[in-house]
């Protein structure tokens, strides 16, 4: 038990670290573990639209994917060109203390090795969930996502996300909540 309570913690930490990427595009930032929550959902909606993929095998990577981040950091696209992380000794560290450890070992082991159709959707949902984030700091007058965007979609393996992405991009990020009602905004009835 005691090793679970270790964990939780150790999950916990993502709360307070960093996604390190926003300081190049000069502005938002969000914690790993907001990026994994928003990532999950994507995951899950991707695996449910695809009628081959395993939901729940979707699901666990897009939840474990960034847990070797509360050990090593969240290591952005600048920072690997320069330093070398050895995330499958966070992650075997980590199994070894586990009651699930050989699944959670293999969940990223799969993810990592991309290969099979839940491993190609959970990396489409970890690209997504930062395409979302720049097109909110767009909507918001970042100049600069406009030029991340098209690295982001480069990455997608699946037509599914790409034909997502482009909506995505097309689509106001405020109008969700703000719709054409206007009397409504005016009366608040």
């Amino acid at each position: 038990m005691k090793n679970l309570a270790n964990f939780f913690f150790e999950v916990g930490m993502l709360k307070r670290t960093p996604r390190t990427g926003f300081q190049f595009l000069g502005s938002g930032a969000e914690s790993v573990a907001e990026h994994s929550f928003r990532t999950a959902i994507i995951g899950f909606t991707l695996a449910r639209m695809d009628e081959g993929a395993d939901v729940g095998q979707v699901l666990k990577m897009c939840l474990f994917h960034d847990i070797p981040e509360a050990r090593m950091g969240d290591l952005n696209y600048v920072n690997k060109k320069y330093v070398k992380a050895d995330e499958s000794r966070a992650v075997g560290d980590l199994a070894r203390t586990l009651p699930f450890g050989d699944e959670y070992r293999k969940t990223l082991e799969e993810f990592a090795g991309g290969k099979s159709r839940e491993a190609l959707l959970a990396h489409d949902a970890d690209q997504l969930e930062m395409i979302l984030a720049l097109k909110e700091y767009k909507d918001l007058g970042n100049r600069y996502a406009d030029e991340w965007y098209p690295f982001a979609v480069r990455r997608l393996k699946t037509d599914l996300a790409k034909g997502l992405a482009e909506t995505i991009w097309a689509t106001d990020s405020s109008r969700w909540w703000f719709d054409d009602d206007s009397d409504w905004w005016v009366k608040g009835e």
